[in-house]
């Protein structure tokens, strides 16, 4: 959308915008703001996860999608699993959801990522709103409000005229809380990626056969540097960050040698294979150079490396079919945790908070903070036994994923009382 038509329009709703329909000639109607961007599987995921809970606890709501970026495929996803959505992608058809809409929902992502917009929400339709599954981690120490930097206390007054904010790890909920976040509603929430459902068994299958894995006889492995380089995806126009870079380049061996020797005691002591995967576009070649070519030449006949970029789709058909997964993402095992696969998340502090959810939902045996050295030891051993003892693995799995579904439910509930309210 051209900012200068979406000011103008939001000039005339600023007027006196009034609801564009009375309670009783419709469904209500929700705006979800979400679908930040394409070049990583967990940031599309948080906006299907979403709409499968709309969709299943909510499913007399009409939704309208307000995204940040939508690839022709993943516009495509959306549509084929969601045939009621509607979207809300330029001036015209934003003006009219801002006219219909009874109720703006914020998705899951690394912070309010649409504070701007839900502004704007606010000041222009003076109708509720809500967020759904953030983090908001601190971003300086300080004890008090008047301390805290204008961004953040800008964002912690919005966040206080909320009907209900979800944190997605309670350490952001604690930092809101103590912070003096005044919203009535402030609990833990799970990320939207928990919800995702999205297949693509075809081209999983496909994979799988080309590549010799045979259904829950593999292993998945996710590598990550420290920063994204974002600078390598020709789609984003970033700048090269030589401070980041020098960071990657600095701890992209620490972080790597226990995955790597996690592949090689699965191969040498398991009858297992291991498919080395991405999570986002620029993964591909950090999981070549860190994990697949310094492995022995004896370990690398059973390990794969993905040499390409996949969407949501695939890679959960493609997780449903492993014996589980570990690696340094977050949004690859939250989506194996939904769908009933095993996961463990390696975190560092350049990811924020949002790694500690795994203690929130009764997993903190499978995280290790790659910062801690006492906890980097117990990576290659935590790996081993997910794969060897499975029916203990299944029963973690099932108790996260029963807590995960029972908040869902409750926040959905919170979502419905929202919506219904006067």
């Amino acid at each position: 959308m051209q900012r200068r038509s979406f000011v103008s329009m939001l000039g005339l709703l600023s007027l006196g915008l009034k609801r564009g329909r009375a309670a009783d000639e419709g469904p209500a109607r929700v705006l979800l703001r979400s679908s930040w961007q394409t070049v990583n599987i967990g940031d599309i995921a948080h906006t299907p996860g979403v709409l499968a809970l709309l969709e299943r606890y909510l499913p007399e709501v009409q939704v309208t999608l307000w995204p940040s970026q939508l690839s022709d495929e993943v516009r495509d996803l959306l549509v084929k699993r969601f045939p009621r959505l509607d979207f809300a992608e330029d001036a015209e058809t934003l003006e009219l959801a801002f006219q219909e809409c009874d109720f703006m929902l914020h998705g899951s992502g690394p912070s309010l990522v649409a504070e701007k917009d839900l502004r704007r929400w606010s000041e222009a339709t003076h109708r509720p709103f809500g967020v759904y599954g953030i983090t908001m981690s601190p971003q300086e120490s300080t004890s008090t409000t008047a301390t805290l930097p204008s961004k953040t206390r800008s964002t912690l007054q919005l966040l206080s005229q909320a009907e209900f904010v979800f944190f997605r790890d309670s350490r952001s909920l604690r930092y809101a809380q103590q912070q003096g976040c005044e919203c009535q509603v402030m609990e833990f929430g799970p990320d939207g990626a928990f919800a995702c459902d999205l297949r693509d068994d075809e081209r999983a299958n496909q994979f799988l056969k080309q590549h010799g894995l045979q259904p829950q006889k593999f292993v998945c492995c996710i590598p990550r540097l420290r920063y994204t380089p974002y600078w390598k995806i020709p789609s984003k126009n970033r700048p090269f960050d030589a401070t980041k870079h020098a960071r990657n380049e600095e701890m992209k061996e620490h972080d790597h040698r226990q995955l790597r020797e996690a592949i090689i005691q699965i191969v040498e002591r398991t009858d297992l294979s291991v498919l080395i995967c991405p999570e986002d576009q620029t993964q591909m070649e950090v999981g070549k150079e860190l994990l697949y070519d310094p492995l022995p030449q004896s370990v690398q006949s059973r390990v794969v490396w993905r040499p390409d970029y996949w969407l949501t789709g695939e890679a959960i058909s493609t997780y449903v079919r492993s014996l589980g997964l570990f690696g340094n993402e977050m949004h690859s095992p939250i989506m194996c945790i939904g769908n009933g696969v095993p996961a463990i998340v390696c975190r560092f502090a350049e990811q924020t908070s949002k790694g500690f959810m795994w203690e929130d939902i009764g997993l903190g045996d499978w995280l290790f903070d790659l910062d801690q050295e006492d906890q980097v030891q117990k990576i290659v051993p935590a790996v081993l036994e997910m794969v060897q003892d499975r029916e203990l693995a299944m029963r973690k799995v099932e108790q996260a994923k029963s807590f995960v579904v029972k908040r869902q439910k409750e926040t959905m509930g919170q979502l419905g009382m929202a919506i219904r309210s006067p």
